[in-house]
């Protein structure tokens, strides 16, 4: 475990309560730091987040801005959920904030915690925007205490979080969409039906003007590469640097919120095809797991998708692989004990592919249990003890392509293992 991980696992209550008054209250007594930043883009939805701000991060760093992004979760260390000015921050930096933090005397919860350090943070390091994830939700999420951003963002709204948001995708909408805030203008992912009517009932009672994908402008791929169009204007631009169909979308939300803050097409275009976030349809070329994978010809690939939603993305992406390259294909899948399996399998379950199911550190699902939903799926499976057994049977049964997937935290120990963490 990372220094802050293991600071904060030991120093603060390891739950999830959905309320602003105690994040209100820690920010008036750290000063409003929230009050005090660079022009910001607030990141709602389900799925797609983290891969739509890594897009904007891209096409901004192009264009020279500096950019601060707050992202969760990490994969390898803490560290990695705050970037000021495009580097990650330093553990003793992140120490003393935190030192700040709980000097308020202020009871919160990590994440509240962390929010408000990240907030400092942006505040007192310049910078010309900043990108925020939500982290949970949205209308109580801790960094819903921004009240005035320059641009808010929808990704698609999915199931997900049950157990918090409730298993209503129009009522889950409803909280994401209470990031929507008066004047500010929002830009939206395509959406389900019932998931946009509650979007543009709440963007009508704050007066938030809505630029929507599938009605204002649309995505698509063409000629190996991608078009973008909008009311006016018509932008031919590379395929997306990360890997899959539904990265198109993805991208495009954030050319839509480029043109909002109007960077330059150039920069557009160098964003889209250098953007980078490890753990979503990743090609693993590097560390053990990657070379046990190679010793017996097979490709290895990392996703950490972890909803239906997710899991129907990744079933899109490998049946694409497979239609160009066929070859015998395994998942190694682990995923927390609190996610839908069953939703996860059922959209995988035209793949084809053995499931491989293991245990991961933290609450994650009995692998035995993973594997019987998986069965009950229609997918052969086989629980294993481990990530390194799992891999080898797969490879020994003739796997020519393994995705590791289900949980960002099984994704965090396969990049871990080799400290093969995303680029600094």
């Amino acid at each position: 475990m990372d220094p802050i991980s293991a600071r904060l696992l030991a120093r603060l209550p390891q739950k999830i309560d959905l309320s602003l008054d105690r994040m209100r209250a820690l920010c008036a007594a750290l000063g409003d730091p929230q009050d005090r930043l660079p022009a910001v883009v607030h990141v709602a939805g389900t799925n797609g987040k983290g891969s739509t701000v890594a897009f904007l991060r891209a096409m901004a760093e192009a264009a020279g801005l500096r950019v601060h992004v707050y992202t969760s979760p990490h994969l390898v260390r803490f560290n990695e959920r705050i970037r000021l000015a495009g580097d990650l921050i330093e553990t003793d930096a992140l120490n003393g904030l935190l030192d700040r933090v709980e000097a308020a005397g202020v009871p919160v919860t990590v994440f509240e915690a962390t929010t408000a350090a990240a907030l400092l943070a942006m505040a007192e390091t310049p910078a010309d925007l900043a990108l925020i994830e939500v982290g949970l939700g949205g209308r109580l999420d801790a960094t819903n205490v921004i009240d005035r951003p320059l641009v808010s963002v929808i990704t698609p709204v999915d199931l997900d979080h049950a157990e918090f948001l409730g298993t209503d995708r129009a009522v889950i909408a409803g909280e994401k969409a209470g990031v929507l805030k008066p004047g500010v203008p929002a830009v939206i992912a395509r959406q389900a039906e019932d998931a946009m009517a509650v979007i543009e009932a709440e963007a009508a009672r704050v007066g938030a003007r809505l630029t929507v994908m599938g009605r204002d402008f649309d995505a698509w791929p063409e000629r190996g590469a991608m078009a973008w169009q909008g009311e006016d204007r018509l932008l031919d631009l590379p395929a997306p640097a990360l890997y899959g169909a539904h990265q198109i979308d993805n991208a495009a939300l954030a050319v839509a919120v480029a043109l909002e803050l109007d960077l330059p097409e150039a920069a557009i275009v160098r964003g889209v095809e250098t953007a980078q976030w490890p753990a979503r349809m990743q090609r693993l070329t590097e560390g053990r797991y990657a070379e046990a994978a190679r010793e017996a010809d097979a490709e290895l690939w990392l996703d950490g998708g972890h909803n239906p939603h997710a899991a129907a993305a990744l079933g899109d992406a490998l049946s694409r692989m497979q239609a160009r390259a066929p070859r015998p294909l395994a998942l190694i899948c682990g995923m927390l004990a609190n996610k839908d399996a069953g939703g996860f399998f059922e959209a995988l379950g035209d793949t084809g592919a053995h499931v491989f199911t293991v245990p991961f550190q933290g609450a994650a699902a009995d692998p035995a249990a993973l594997a019987a939903v998986a069965h009950g799926h229609g997918l052969g499976a086989t629980p294993c003890e481990g990530l390194d057994a799992a891999l080898e049977r797969a490879v020994r049964f003739g796997a020519g392509r393994v995705v590791i997937c289900g949980s960002l935290y099984l994704a965090g120990e396969v990049l871990g293992a080799d400290d093969i963490t995303w680029p600094r």
